[in-house]
């Protein structure tokens, strides 16, 4: 139990429904779908349909949405929505051009958004309501205008050149070419007439016709290759979960192209690592960065789209692999940084518990801040950049290729006990969310912490220059012995991610929801 003579917050105790996300106006869509008879998949796609208008920098249609949804009896549903490149992506064509990697900005980082057909696909098959009905709280804010959340206008003030560099994105979310401030309204005609026109006649309307042909035309006038045919083929598909376990739980993730199974390596790692007693300790911060090492190392030599992976995904997550990386970590020195993963992505995650015990966990993401920058002029739809996570190395499992799925960072969690659903959860921040599962999870299961005081719980990871970053809540003395053990020590200028638990006693019938204070969201039940 929390210290309630500091400041904090408490977890959300409730019995019939429970929403945890990081806008307040997204929780209060979800807990009233659920009040109005929908389930939790209803609720967790009206919830990710307001971020994608409270929370644009985050989210949005332009994106993709991935999710794994528990049933009461502990049958696990899995989606995978994220979208392709362009057919005409071919690799000789980016090596002609001496490129190393893709610029943010760049067009060819767009791929086709997965997000609405998600959302439809995981309303046919496990909601109780369609598409339509979860479109419209999102409707009413795009139309009508929303005040801006305090944390929302933090990042938007760093993301404003990016926005300038296009006009539709400038003149959608910049007053006058400077930053909103906090409480400001904003309104967003073109992106409400879109999700007015996909609530009528369905997703496809988002694929096939106008909207298509603007974000085709959009891409396609600044050198893209993205086309109407690429939208058109798209379809996310279903994915069975994969796991592992874990103090008495089973861990499951969602297999490649996302980097879920980076998140059961490093917790096989943990585990076969001596146990550490104090959570705030130098020692367990070490040995948790480690293992973050050793299982981003294998992310980025192997995940990619599931068709050109080299290595069996129960290979990678085989916990006899995972004490076989351990062996490689020292307590008195440090391993080499890797290559790749640095904290930045943009993203929104969520989690809803209906009354009946059905969880849904749902992630949903344009990658970087804003996405590629490139919003479509006629229909008010920011488009993503996840195609920046494919390499460029011939012969790499990753390198870009036409009509591929690319490496992606946004991974939604759910642990089981005894075949029930236990801990729906998930972290956003890019490349941190796998690290950031492992670190929740230890935090609850290793040391006891409510999901609320998981979230809190300060955090560290590598910088750019493979600095390892501390937020603010690590003490000097600890980072003096990390620095003792040849960790280059930076303190992170801003928070690492944010996140968003709901545990689900089944026992007592209680659900216990928590939200992370790095965003301006909310856990809450009834």
């Amino acid at each position: 139990m929390r210290n309630f003579s500091q400041a904090g917050r408490s977890p959300v105790y409730a019995e019939n429904g429970m929403v945890a996300t990081s806008h307040p106006l997204a929780s209060a869509a979800a807990l009233e779908t659920l009040k109005s008879g929908g389930n939790a998949v209803d609720a967790a796609v009206t919830a990710s349909a307001v971020l994608a208008v409270v929370e644009p920098h985050m989210t949005g249609i332009g994106g993709d949405c991935f999710a794994i949804v528990a049933q009461p009896d502990g049958v696990l549903h899995g989606f995978n929505g994220s979208g392709r490149s362009a057919a005409g992506a071919e690799f000789d064509w980016y090596a002609a051009q001496g490129w190393s990697e893709l610029a943010d900005t760049s067009p060819h980082t767009v791929t086709v958004p997965g997000a609405i057909d998600a959302w439809e696909q995981l309303l046919s098959r496990l909601g109780r309501k369609g598409l339509d009905a979860a479109l419209l709280p999102a409707i009413n804010y795009a139309k009508n205008g929303f005040p801006l959340a305090p944390r929302v206008a933090f990042d938007l003030a760093a993301l404003t050149d990016k926005l300038k560099r296009n006009e539709a994105a400038s003149q959608a979310y910049l007053n006058a070419g400077a930053a909103y401030a906090v409480g400001d309204r904003i309104v967003s005609p073109a992106l409400a007439q879109s999700l007015e026109t996909i609530a009528a006649k369905g997703g496809r309307a988002f694929y096939e016709g106008e909207i298509a042909a603007d974000i085709a035309t959009t891409v396609q006038a600044l050198g893209g290759f993205l086309g109407e045919a690429d939208l058109a083929a798209h379809r996310g598909f279903f994915s069975a979960p994969v796991s592992t376990q874990y103090q008495g739980h089973d861990i499951c993730e969602l297999p490649p192209n996302g980097q879920g199974i980076t998140a059961l390596i490093i917790l096989n790692i943990l585990m076969a690592q001596r146990r550490i007693a104090d959570p705030k300790s130098a020692e367990r911060v070490h040995k948790q960065i480690e293992a973050a090492k050793l299982g981003y190392s294998v992310r980025d030599a192997f995940i990619t789209d599931p068709a050109a992976m080299t290595s069996a995904v129960a290979d990678l997550i085989d916990p006899a692999y995972g004490r076989l990386l351990s062996e490689r970590i020292s307590s008195a020195e440090v391993l080499d940084k890797p290559v790749v993963a640095v904290p930045g992505g943009d993203t929104i995650y969520l989690s809803v518990v209906d009354r009946d015990g059905m969880a849904c966990s749902l992630i949903n993401s344009l990658y970087g801040g804003f996405g590629s920058g490139i919003m479509t002029q006629n229909t008010g739809i920011m488009l993503q950049n996840r195609g920046g996570c494919f390499s460029l190395e011939a012969g790499h499992p990753n390198a870009i290729g036409p009509g591929k799925l690319p490496l992606h960072t946004i991974i939604p969690g759910m642990a089981m006990k005894a075949g029930k659903p236990s801990i729906s959860f998930g972290v956003m921040g890019g490349h941190y969310q796998a690290c950031g599962h492992a670190h929740v999870l230890q935090n609850m299961l290793d040391y006891g912490l409510d999901p609320q005081a998981a979230l809190d719980f300060p955090r560290a990871f590598w910088d750019a220059t493979g600095a390892l970053a501390l937020e603010e809540g690590w003490s000097q003395a600890v980072a003096k012995a990390l620095a003792d053990k040849g960790h280059r020590i930076v303190r992170s200028g801003k928070p690492l991610g944010g996140g968003q638990i709901i545990v689900i006693d089944q026992e007592r019938g209680v659900l216990i929801g928590g939200s992370d204070p790095r965003k301006d969201g909310l856990a809450i039940g009834y």
